[in-house]
């Protein structure tokens, strides 16, 4: 986990593919709810990376502190919106960061053994668990088909897909919103990719090789400093750790 979450190129491509997903969710309205999200789409991943890290890099006590935060925070906004959230769309952004751990990590270093596989989720469950989820599979394979059943039943394109990815767009640029979508692409179920109507080409494809390349030439610093947004890029240099 500490080697997924080490590396800057890997946590941005997780999040690029929970965008996507995310914006299919069935409970988006409740970030619309805090106007957050589509105010400030960047600021809003970088505060959701800042409590991921958090979790995965500190201790045990210190974890779970910062969990203790992340619950409070969302009961906080139901008693504002006097509703509750729903706990299988807490269930499916636990679910996201499952997925696109492994998914975005495959895509830029190796394929990953079923052990750590088991080992990702096992670091999630036990941080579902402290956020007090329901209904968690006990293990990756039994999760699988849990992960199945919520893409079909959880996800559909509404307004509020279309507006968060013309929010994408106006605070990326065009050029950085195509690598947004082409990495999308790689990532995505197929229940997400058909409901965004994605090719299932990505251009993208041909040119992780080359990617992989100019990382073990230290080339990629000159390719984030071009791709990467400039009030960013100091918060981005920063998930870069020695493992």
């Amino acid at each position: 986990m500490r080697e997924i979450w080490g590396k800057s190129d890997t946590v941005l491509l997780i999040f690029a593919g929970a965008a996507a997903e995310f914006a299919l969710n069935k409970a988006v309205d409740w970030l619309y709810f805090t106007g957050k999200l589509p105010a400030d789409p960047l600021g809003r991943l970088f505060s959701t990376v800042t409590y991921a890290r958090k979790i995965i890099f500190a201790e045990e006590a210190e974890a779970h502190q910062t969990i203790n935060a992340i619950y409070h925070i969302h009961k906080a906004v139901e008693q504002k919106r006097d509703a509750t959230i729903p706990d299988w769309a807490y269930r499916d952004v636990l679910f996201m960061l499952i997925h696109y751990s492994i998914a975005s990590f495959q895509v830029l270093e190796r394929k990953l053994t079923a052990a750590e596989k088991q080992e990702i989720y096992d670091v999630f469950y036990r941080f579902g668990n402290h956020m007090h989820l329901k209904d968690l599979a006990p293990d990756y394979l039994t999760w699988l088909p849990q992960r199945g059943e919520h893409l079909d039943n959880n996800l559909r394109k509404s307004d509020y897909t279309e507006d968060l990815f013309k929010q994408y767009k106006k605070h990326l640029g065009t050029l950085r919103y195509f690598f947004l979508i082409e990495g999308q692409k790689l990532l995505v179920p197929a229940q997400v990719s058909m409901l965004l109507d994605f090719s299932r080409f990505s251009m993208l494809t041909p040119v992780i090789p080359f990617y992989k390349l100019s990382r073990s030439l230290k080339l990629d610093v000159l390719l984030k400093a071009l791709l990467l947004p400039e009030n960013y890029k100091e918060q981005i240099n920063e998930i870069d750790v020695v493992v």
